[in-house]
């Protein structure tokens, strides 16, 4: 898939005031600082359109982006750790939640992890709430640039081993590194297969 044009649309708290096209959406969300706002630059091949920023927690709205004019791109705050306060984390979690259970436009989330670390409980809790409510997800393993391969092969493996403890099979995943682009072409490419079986 190329990137012909990808532009801001709105930004609110309130599921019911997203867009109202039934093109499909493909949200992007995980812990705060994964690397997301970056990630999504890299796809889009523009520099500036999700915020990035140093202090975690910077993307606080449900963004919609449209992207060729066919499909929404949706940059959602990360769970866990923000340097925000507990009231507005409160918020967060629960818009967060509305829009999960009530987007019916939503084709597939994708769960940003930092693939430095071990295996994270507020990821994996994350996880298991998409696989309670139905909702279809990738995970997309960020900062790849930071590991060799080895080290890379054996973190996935460490997830994998674990998330088999509770699911029968682990979720397509995606290896990505925004300041190499790596996993660019893979990710478009997987979001356009899942456009041309959604039409």
């Amino acid at each position: 898939m190329k990137i012909k044009s990808a532009q801001f649309v709105m930004s609110n708290t309130n599921v019911a005031k997203c867009p109202k096209d039934t093109l499909p959406e493909y949200a992007f969300i995980g812990r705060s600082n994964v690397g997301k706002s970056s990630l999504i630059n890299m796809l889009m091949g523009q520099n500036k359109l999700a915020k990035t920023s140093g202090k975690p927690g910077k993307t606080q709205l449900i963004n919609h982006f449209i992207v060729n004019k066919s499909w929404f791109l949706v940059d959602l705050p990360g769970y866990g750790y923000a340097q925000v306060s507990k009231s507005k984390r409160n918020v967060f979690q629960q818009f967060i939640t509305n829009y999960f259970i009530q987007r019916q436009q939503l084709s597939c989330a994708f769960v940003l992890i930092d693939i430095r670390h071990k295996p994270q409980k507020i990821d994996l809790e994350f996880m298991r709430f998409l696989g309670e409510k139905g909702v279809p997800f990738c995970i997309v393993f960020t900062k790849s640039d930071k590991l060799k391969v080895n080290q890379i092969n054996q973190n996935i493996a460490l997830y994998q081993k674990t998330m088999l403890q509770d699911w029968e099979e682990i979720p397509t995943y995606f290896i990505t590194s925004a300041t190499k682009k790596t996993g660019r072409d893979e990710l478009l490419h997987f979001i356009d297969q899942v456009n041309q079986q959604t039409f």
